[in-house]
C-alpha cells in the first residue's frame, strides 16, 4: 500500500522518514519505552536509521504493518489555510494479524505524555483500519502492568478480553500480556 497521511484536530499522522531518525533515537532512550516495547536496548543510532529508512517503507510496501509518527499540527503563519508539522509526539502502528485483523501498538515521547495525543492518534488509526483497511477487529496487547497503555486502549473503547500467558518478549524475557479488542460498533466516532 502507498503510505497515507491522516490528520486529527491536533495531530498530523504520517509514516516516519529518514529525517525523523534523530527524534526516534532520542525518544527511545526513555527506559519506559524500552521496558514496555520490543525496541532494542541499548537503542543506537543505527536502530533508528534502519527503522525509519528500511523497516517502515518495507512494511508499508508489503502490507504487513502501517507505521505512523504523530506530530503536533501547528497553524501556518499569516493566516494560511494549511497546518504545518510540529514536534514528534508518538509512534503508532497497525500490524496485520490476519485477513481482517490488525493489532495496534503505540508509545509516546516522554515530554508529551498525559496530553491525550496517543488516544487521539489511536482513535484515528482505528477508524482508518475499519474504513480503509476493511478490518473487522483491532487488537491491543500490552505487558501486564502497563497501565498507561491500558488507559489509552480503554479510552478508545477497547474491550478487555483477558491475559495471554508469556505472550510478549521484552529484554529477552517472556511476559504475560493483556489483550483487548475493538470492533467497528465499539469504536467512538
Amino acid at each position: 500500500m502507498e503510505p497515507v497521511i491522516l490528520t486529527t484536530e491536533r495531530l498530523i499522522l504520517r509514516p516516519p522518514a529518514p529525517g525523523d531518525a534523530r527524534a526516534v533515537l532520542a525518544a527511545c532512550q526513555d527506559p519506559d519505552i524500552r521496558r514496555w516495547t520490543a525496541v532494542p536496548s541499548p537503542y543506537l543510532p543505527e536502530h533508528a536509521r534502519t527503522f525509519v529508512g528500511v523497516y517502515v517503507p518495507e512494511a508499508w510496501a508489503a502490507d504487513t504493518e502501517y507505521v505512523f509518527g504523530a506530530y503536533l499540527a501547528e497553524e501556518a503563519a499569516a493566516g494560511g489555510p494549511e497546518r504545518r508539522e510540529g514536534p514528534f509526539v508518538a509512534m503508532l502502528g497497525l500490524k496485520v494479524r490476519g485477513q481482517d485483523t490488525v493489532e495496534i501498538g503505540f508509545w509516546s515521547v516522554k515530554e508529551h505524555r498525559g496530553r491525550g495525543h496517543v488516544t487521539e492518534a489511536a482513535r484515528a488509526l482505528c477508524r482508518w483500519a475499519f474504513t480503509d483497511l476493511g478490518a473487522a477487529r483491532v487488537e491491543w496487547r500490552a505487558g501486564v502492568g502497563n497501565t498507561a497503555s491500558r488507559a489509552v486502549a480503554e479510552r478508545c473503547g477497547f474491550v478487555q478480553e483477558g491475559v495471554l500467558r508469556q505472550a510478549l518478549v521484552s529484554g529477552g524475557t517472556r511476559h504475560d500480556a493483556w489483550i483487548a479488542s475493538l470492533l467497528p460498533q465499539d469504536a467512538p466516532h
